[in-house]
Parts: C-alpha cells; sequence; structure tokens
C-alpha cells in the first residue's frame, strides 16, 4: 500500500477521516461497532470452512467463544457478562435456545423478559462479539427434558428427536416463530449470527437417520443461511454428522486431543477443527460433591486446542442458575437430578465473579490477541444479609381447602396428562394424589421422582426408584391416604428421554419399566385403579392462601420435621436502589419452592453435597423497604371422591 505523507497531502488526509468519522457513524446504525472491519462492511459471504481453516469473507478467521445461556442470567446482568467476556479475549457468544421455555403451553410462546433472544443477541453485536446459536430443538444443557415442551409427552406414542409426525409438527410450529425473529440476525442480513448449530449431540442418541436431514432442512427452509455445525462427543461424532454441516467436538481434557485430529478427519477431511464444548468444569447433582476442574489444567487444555490450529469455544464461560424448576436429571444407573446452580465451576462464578480461570485465561488470550484487550469490567456490589428465618408458616393440609373443585377421572394421572394449563398438563413441581383406603397392607408404586406418604397427615416415609414399597399400618375406619409426589427433573441426555412421565405409576413393581403409566394400585393383593380419582388446580401464591389460616404474627413451632409447608420469608433492602447487588448463602431445603415477587426462584433441597445455598439477584428482591418475597409450593391436588 502508498504511504500518504501528511505534509504533502493534508486535504486528501482529511478527507479520509471525514470518510472515517462517517463509516464509523454509519456502522453504528446497524450494530457494527467494534465488531467488524472496514473491510468487511460488505456482507457477502459469511463464516465458511476452505480447507484447514475458516474464512470469514476471504480472511482467516480463529473462534474464541464462550457459553452464555441468557435464560439462567437475570437480564439485567446480560451486559456485564458480556463485557467480561469481551475482556477475556473472547470474539464469539454461543448460546442454547430451549424450547420448553419460549413454547411452555402448546401454540403460547414467549420472547419477553429474561427470554428475550434478540434482545440478547443484538447486545452481544452492540459488546463486540459474533454469535454461534445452538436452537436444538433438543439442547440437553443439564435441561428438563433437554429443552423439550413436557406437554409433548402427552402423546403415548412419542418418539422424541426422531421423524415421528407428532414431534416433527411441534417441530415445524416451533420453529416458524423462532426462526422468524433468528433470521435478520444472521451475518448476511447485519447481525452478528455467523453460524447455527443442527441439533445436539445427536450421535449419542442415533435413533433415526432421518432426523438430521429433516433439522438441516426445517432451518434451511426458514432461511437459516449462514454456516451449519453439528456438536458431538468422541463416542457420537461417526453418528451425529449430517451432509452440508460442519463436525465439531465436545471434549475436556488433553488426553481427549487425539480425537480432534483422528476423529474430525476420519468423518470429514481436511475442514476446520473445533471444540464446540470444552468444558471448563463440570454441573453438580443433589447429594453429591461440587464439581471442581483445576484452572492450571483448564489453561493447558485450552492452549494445546488452540496451539494445535483448533478454534473453541469455553463451556461454559458462565453458568448462571437454573431458576425454577427447569434443571434436569440423568438416569444411567441411578437417578440423579441436578441441583439449582449452574455454577459448572466455570470462568465466571454463578454470581458473575472473576476467577483464577478468567485471570489466566485472558492473559493467554491476550497473548495471542492483534489488540490490547479492554479492561475487565468492576466487580458488582455484593450485599450480606443476616440470617432469614421464615417468620410465618402454612401446612399444606390448612392450603388444601383453598384450592379450586377437585374434577374427577377414573385413575391416577401422571402430572404431564394432568387436564390443567389449558390442557398442557403440568410441567414442573408436586402433586398431591389422594384416596381412602380401610385397611393396612403393602402399598407398591412406582413414583417419579419421589414421595413422601402420608397416613391423613402423619408421614410414614418415602417411595423413589430404590425404594417402590412401603407398609401401610393397621388403621380403622375410612383413612386417607396421601402421597405428594415431586418431579425432580427430567432427564436431560441419554435415550431414555421418552420415558419420562413424571407422578405415579402404580404398577406391580416387575412391570414398573413400562412408559405408558396406566396407573394401579397394589395394596395387599387388591387394586384400587378402578377407584375414582380428581385433582384440582391450585392458585399460585395468592394472597388469598394466607388469609384465616392460623398465621401469628410469631412463627409457631414446627410439628414435625417432616411436615410439607408453605413458608413466608422476609427481606429489608439494606443498599440503594441504584446499587446491583447479588445475594448468595441462603440455606436450601427439598419439597418446597421458592418463589420471590413475580419470579419463581429455585428447587429448594437438604443441606447436603453440592447447593447448600442459593444465588440471588436484587432484581428478585422487592424494591419497597421492607422488601419481602413471599415462598411457597405450587401443587396439583388429586382427591378420591366418595
Amino acid at each position: 500500500m502508498p504511504k500518504w505523507n501528511v505534509r504533502r497531502r493534508p486535504g486528501r488526509m482529511l478527507g479520509l477521516l471525514l470518510l472515517a468519522i462517517l463509516s464509523f457513524l454509519v456502522l453504528r446504525r446497524v450494530n457494527w461497532p467494534r465488531l467488524t472491519p472496514l473491510w468487511l462492511r460488505h456482507r457477502r459471504l459469511g463464516l465458511q470452512a476452505k480447507g484447514q481453516n475458516f474464512m470469514l469473507e476471504d480472511s482467516a478467521f480463529w473462534i474464541f467463544g464462550g457459553s452464555v445461556h441468557y435464560f439462567r442470567v437475570p437480564r439485567e446482568y446480560w451486559r456485564d457478562r458480556l463485557l467480561k467476556m469481551k475482556a477475556c479475549g473472547l470474539n464469539t457468544l454461543t448460546t442454547y435456545v430451549p424450547w420448553n421455555l419460549h413454547e411452555p403451553a402448546r401454540g403460547r410462546f414467549d420472547f419477553s423478559g429474561n427470554l428475550d433472544l434478540e434482545a440478547f443477541v443484538l447486545l452481544a453485536a452492540e459488546v463486540g462479539l459474533w454469535v454461534i446459536l445452538r436452537p436444538g430443538p433438543y439442547i440437553c444443557s443439564e435441561m428438563d427434558l433437554g429443552g423439550l415442551p413436557s406437554w409433548l409427552l402427552q402423546d403415548p406414542d412419542m418418539r422424541l428427536r426422531t421423524t415421528y409426525k407428532g414431534f416433527t409438527e411441534a417441530v415445524d410450529l416451533y420453529f416458524d416463530h423462532l426462526m422468524a425473529r433468528v433470521v435478520p440476525l444472521q451475518y448476511k442480513h447485519g447481525g452478528p449470527i455467523i453460524a447455527v448449530q443442527v441439533e445436539n449431540e445427536y450421535g449419542s442418541y442415533n435413533k433415526d437417520p432421518a432426523y438430521m436431514p429433516y433439522v438441516k432442512k426445517a432451518l434451511e427452509d426458514r432461511g437459516i443461511v449462514e454456516l451449519l455445525l453439528t456438536s458431538d462427543n468422541k463416542d457420537g461424532l461417526s453418528k451425529g454428522i449430517v451432509d452440508g454441516a460442519l463436525a465439531t467436538i465436545n471434549l475436556q481434557s488433553q488426553n481427549e486431543l487425539q480425537f480432534l485430529t483422528t476423529f474430525l478427519l476420519s468423518v470429514q477431511g481436511v475442514q476446520p477443527r473445533m471444540v464446540m464444548e470444552c468444558w471448563t468444569g463440570w454441573f453438580d447433582s443433589w447429594g453429591g460433591p461440587h464439581s471442581i476442574l483445576d484452572s492450571s489444567e483448564v489453561l493447558e487444555t485450552v492452549s494445546a486446542i488452540v496451539d494445535s490450529g483448533s478454534s473453541i469455544n469455553l463451556y461454559m464461560f458462565h453458568g448462571g442458575t437454573n431458576f425454577g424448576f427447569i434443571s434436569g436429571a440423568v438416569h444411567l444407573q441411578d437417578y440423579k437430578s441436578d441441583v439449582t446452580s449452574y455454577d459448572y465451576d466455570a470462568v465466571l462464578t454463578e454470581s458473575g465473579d472473576y476467577t483464577a480461570k478468567y485471570t489466566g485465561l485472558r492473559e493467554f488470550f491476550g497473548s495471542i490477541s492483534g489488540a490490547p484487550l479492554p479492561a475487565p469490567p468492576d466487580l458488582l456490589p455484593k450485599t450480606a444479609y443476616e440470617p432469614v428465618m421464615p417468620a410465618l408458616y402454612l401446612s399444606l393440609w390448612d392450603a388444601l381447602p383453598y384450592l379450586e373443585e377437585p374434577v374427577t377421572s377414573e385413575k391416577p394421572l401422571n402430572m404431564e396428562n394432568l387436564p390443567i394449563n389449558g390442557g398442557n398438563g403440568q410441567s414442573f413441581g408436586y402433586t398431591l394424589y389422594e384416596t381412602t383406603i380401610t385397611s393396612s397392607g403393602i402399598l407398591s408404586a412406582c413414583v417419579r421422582d419421589r414421595g413422601q406418604v402420608f397416613v391423613n397427615t402423619v408421614s410414614i416415609g418415602f417411595l423413589d426408584y430404590k425404594r417402590k414399597k412401603i407398609v401401610i399400618p393397621l388403621v380403622q375406619g375410612f383413612t386417607v391416604l396421601r402421597i405428594l409426589v415431586e418431579n425432580c427433573g427430567r432427564v436431560n441426555y441419554g435415550t431414555n428421554i421418552d420415558d419420562q412421565r413424571k407422578g405415579l405409576s402404580f404398577f406391580p413393581e416387575e412391570l414398573a419399566v413400562l412408559a405408558t403409566l396406566a396407573s394401579s394400585v397394589l395394596l395387599g393383593a387388591e387394586r384400587m385403579a378402578a377407584w375414582p380419582w380428581s385433582q384440582a388446580l391450585p392458585e399460585e401464591c395468592s394472597p388469598v392462601l394466607w388469609k384465616g389460616s392460623g398465621f401469628t404474627s410469631r412463627r409457631p413451632p414446627l410439628q414435625s420435621r417432616v411436615h410439607p409447608l408453605h413458608l413466608h420469608l422476609q427481606f429489608r433492602r439494606v443498599c440503594s436502589p441504584l446499587n446491583t447487588p447479588s445475594l448468595s448463602g441462603l440455606p436450601v431445603w427439598r419439597l418446597s419452592s421458592s418463589v420471590t415477587e413475580r419470579t419463581q426462584d429455585t428447587q429448594w433441597a437438604p443441606p447436603r453435597g453440592a447447593g447448600k445455598s442459593l444465588f440471588k439477584c436484587v432484581q428478585c428482591l422487592s424494591l419497597g423497604c421492607p422488601g419481602h418475597g413471599a415462598v411457597c409450593s405450587q401443587f396439583k391436588y388429586l382427591k378420591k371422591n366418595l
């Protein structure tokens, strides 16, 4: 290029300067600041796979990505997390899109508030990040049913993740709405999305060879024009590929780097290599230890991947929180549900704080960056609260009269088939089953996932995957038998996701594996399946629950340590509303859910293993003084009519 002499050509230099300023102002109007160099202002080709390199337009491009899920991070913190990603030296954001949250009921879509995908993607562009979108429809991600909506399981013949008509029709409707929002955000339309993933780790499922081509075509038919990718671990890589999509691999340690070269080369020849998920930690299960991956090991693995010539995505850069009941489970040998926290021992903590991993990775990516990295944002302030004691409580039995009148059915129904929520069943939470018995005996039942058994209002034990029988004590006259069943999370990974209907399956023990969930009770030798059952709908934390229910201004002594309760907690805000502190350290119990303001916040469980405390953001607390969060549980009420 010619070297311009400022003293000899002042007019030309001034013109170039004005042109640069004008170009900058134009670029800002289309959300390109600090994202697209001037030589990329004419977008034609997008991200391409050419030989062993990624090319963005006509220049070599490396993907240095990090995963942050918008639905696991309060919207008020999105910018903070993405700025920290940019300051770490990354250039690409990756995120899953959860179908079950965006279409909680068939045909009813929600892209508002914390589910505003478009706002999240545009914010990434504003911060200066490209985006790789992972829209599923199945996403795994340690979410309930892998992010698939539970109402799909109302179909007794449903075959998820296949070309079964009942599934593809639902996917088509969902993609119609989702892709209409995504298409304008693609690179070739001026947006930051440079690639889209086809499904997720299908090679580990692999039940229908026509399924991956169907998903790919469903994306393309709705206007997806950017580079398509697949993502699989080493065991599923060869089975999860689809023609026209670049295969990527998921791994965690240097010991697996051989698969990055040999496996990818064997399935697709010479193509750009990418680790779509370089796991920076791991998720936790209830009752288990907190997973920790040493920062030095993560840094060594990342360095080795990049040094090998591969692009990389850090899963997770920031994990966040499984708000409400969205966490999933695994069921290989034993059933294990995932905890509320999705900290993941990631690069940022659950509350967004820096870690040793962040420091090391920022130094590494800074060393290979062509320009100085932006300064990391200051940490958000935290507020310490005094220990919180429930000021009031309401037993489940006292709350039942406030529920709606029951409706009848011939036998107990699983959660998904309860005729509630506009015919969409119950996705999360608890179901109380109730009937009347006149004798003692052995109750044999298949409970999904955990059931607390009561005779009248006295707890006599629990049923779960390992405890399938319980002795019902001798009673005189009519006795109410109640089973409070908790859905601890549907399996999110594995070949058994079709069998995730929750509630009671009253089968003989040897038939408990059946998926039809047509219920029958064995009490001694007598079946109770023909008895009429019913359920009623609860009011979601309505104030009427707390009126005339024996509440006093002081917390009464609890009569039983295993009594199901609604708890009422009070917080007093001690900070300025202008600050945005986070709160952590709340004690955790099972068989309740926290509902603070309008946000159903989390599952609570026994203080054992991982998950002994909860993350709370200030936006979840009332801005009033004193603010409070009402803690109560949602139940579906099944009752036998005499």
